[in-house]
């Protein structure tokens, strides 16, 4: 395993992480796919095996159950201090004006349900899911900066939103002397490249880690195009995201993965972890070989005809994932 800094904090983290979405009592939420904890179990255990010592969920993730997976999992296996654990805040999580968002109210009453889900009485990284219309940034940050400053956040992070948006909230936490943000997790793979414009430029000019998410574009890039899985045929949201315009990347992917003997997740990983701005993508793993094919990334060196043999079909997208 290859380990990097997360943006210019000193905390090390794994340069792949292990996103726990697909861990959750699948009789809850709205993921029936979702693996439940003695399912989970063995994916933990390679994963720290391999290596990773970064590992995300969020409280929306199977209502909760996720996170009481990850926690009761993890600390079964390792101590607390070997791993870091990111988790998010801001969808809905009971009924009532006050059961979502960004507001204090909210951050303050989900922080505290987050730590005692995960057994823990701090989280590495928290994160906002993402950006909250209803509530004042600046109110959304002093509530932010203030769970750091009480110990129960360590480091603060950002999920998709507008460049914009990102700049804006950085400018204010510097100039009100409020804990910034030091990661940003958005959407980013070979189907999905508009952060390319503007997110990631930013995030480098600020040092801000990137650990995108879904950078195997919700399995299709680990596949050919007309494969499907129990996931794929009920994922409503992601078949929002891509369309057939994206076929020939697919194939390019799954054409040069052939020709080099690994997997096609290998090689779209491979291509991401080339990326200047990337810090740790954040990979799903229900069966075995996920995990091994994403590790086997970190190891394959694609050369410049292939990366372009990857990224000529690439056709622009309409901004997708930031709500």
């Amino acid at each position: 395993m290859d380990y990097t800094n997360l943006g210019t904090t000193g905390l090390t983290v794994s340069r792949i992480c292990l996103g726990c979405m697909s861990y959750g009592e699948p009789s809850r939420g709205t993921q029936p796919w979702s693996l439940d904890r003695d399912a989970a179990t063995p994916f933990f255990a390679q994963a720290l095996e391999a290596g990773i010592n970064f590992f995300d969920t969020a409280n929306v993730y199977s209502a909760g159950s996720s996170e009481e997976i990850t926690g009761s999992t993890l600390l079964s296996m390792v101590p607390r201090e070997e791993v870091v654990i990111a988790t998010k805040v801001h969808g809905r999580m009971r009924p009532g004006p006050n059961g979502a968002g960004l507001s204090r109210k909210a951050i303050m009453a989900e922080i505290d349900a987050s730590l005692t889900r995960l057994g823990t009485d701090y989280v590495d990284l928290y994160q906002i899911h993402r950006w909250d219309y209803e509530t004042p940034i600046e109110e959304t940050l002093e509530a932010l900066d203030d769970l750091v400053r009480v110990g129960k956040v360590r480091y603060l992070g950002a999920s998709s939103m507008h460049a914009w948006q990102f700049a804006q909230a950085l400018y204010l936490a510097d100039l009100n002397g409020w804990t910034r943000f030091v990661s940003m997790q958005n959407h980013y793979n070979l189907l999905y490249r508009e952060e390319e414009r503007e997110m990631l430029g930013l995030c480098v000019d600020q040092g801000i880690g990137v650990i995108p998410w879904s950078p195997l574009a919700r399995g299709r890039l680990a596949r050919s195009w007309g494969e499907q899985t129990t996931r794929s045929e009920k994922d409503e949201f992601g078949r929002a995201l891509y369309s057939e315009a994206d076929k020939p990347i697919v194939d390019a992917t799954v054409e040069l993965a052939a020709s080099r003997g690994v997997a096609p997740a290998t090689v779209a990983l491979a291509w991401l972890l080339d990326q200047p701005a990337i810090t740790s993508p954040i990979i799903g793993a229900t069966k075995p070989q996920h995990i091994a094919q994403a590790v086997a990334a970190l190891e394959l060196t694609l050369s410049e005809d292939e990366i372009a043999r990857l990224e000529a079909p690439y056709e622009p997208h309409a901004v997708a994932g930031f709500r």
